[in-house]
């Protein structure tokens, strides 16, 4: 065998090579890693109010007091977590290109999603509902929303259960966000906003709304809110058993009351890891 004359260039790549694998190389650890790298990165909402927002002082909102306990149980700090926007319509592409490590984001788990991402929880149930001013006593049924002017947003999967089996009567006007919604709401141009309870919740809890809308109580769909993670990462084991934890030492109360207090928001109980309401 002959050896190859090493000269003082190569010897110091050759340092260089093992000091960097050393320190860990990259700002991140591996998709699917849990504790022990730089940063973890996490998909919330960005504009959703008690769920997932971005505000002047950072990022608020139950979804994101969950991730941060789950993070913390994964190994990294608050100041370790990068926040990634993950709207609606790409939260899967997300999961599969391995943009995040997971997905916190009003996330409901349904059977076509489950085909395509894996999910740990749930960690919430809500329902679908209606927010209505504090002093109307006109809807106490979904049949009652037949005789409403009923606001939702384009393309809601809320705004299609209402047309097609809960009150197909009811005068359904869509409108491009939920805060156009509430603008009709509180001019009385509308009767009613209907999406997730949560999310009700979140908006009607905003200091500038504080007491003037209520949530109608009518849980017209169950929606199980999971963590999505990449299709068969071991994360998925490990955030359930974080999940478990939040709500076994009370951290999980002490965020829905935060959240949601001001709206007198009726939860669900914590529910039971793997146990999704049809």
């Amino acid at each position: 065998m002959k050896l190859r004359k090493v000269t003082a260039a190569s010897a110091v790549l050759l340092s260089l090579s093992v000091a960097a694998t050393a320190c860990g190389g990259g700002k991140k650890d591996d998709k699917g890693s849990s504790g022990g790298g730089k940063t973890i990165t996490i998909g919330i909402k960005f504009d959703q109010p008690g769920i997932g927002q971005k505000t002047p002082q950072g990022y608020a909102g139950f979804d994101v007091d969950v991730a941060t306990y789950v993070a913390k149980k994964l190994g990294y700090s608050s100041d370790q977590i990068e926040w990634k926007e993950s709207k609606s319509a790409d939260r899967e592409t997300m999961l599969k290109r391995g943009d995040v490590d997971f997905i916190a984001a009003s996330y409901s788990i349904t059977p076509e999603r489950q085909k395509l991402v894996d999910f740990a929880g749930p960690y919430l149930l809500a329902h679908q509902d209606v927010l209505v001013r504090a002093d109307d006593k006109s809807i106490k049924t979904a049949a009652d929303l037949n005789k409403a002017k009923l606001c939702s947003v384009t393309g809601s999967t809320s705004a299609q259960n209402i047309k097609d089996t809960l009150a197909p009567k009811a005068q359904l006007q869509k409108y491009p966000t939920y805060s156009a919604c509430l603008t009709g709401l509180q001019n009385k141009a509308i009767d009613a906003l209907t999406t997730d309870d949560s999310i009700l919740a979140g908006y009607a809890s905003q200091a500038q709304f504080k007491g003037k809308f209520k949530l109608g109580g009518l849980k017209m769909t169950n929606e199980n809110y999971g963590i999505g993670v990449k299709k068969g990462s071991d994360l998925k084991a490990k955030i359930n058993k974080a999940l478990e934890a939040m709500v076994s030492d009370g951290s999980w109360d002490a965020a829905v009351k935060k959240n949601f207090g001001p709206a007198n928001y009726k939860n669900e109980p914590a529910p039971k890891i793997g146990d999704i309401k049809s």
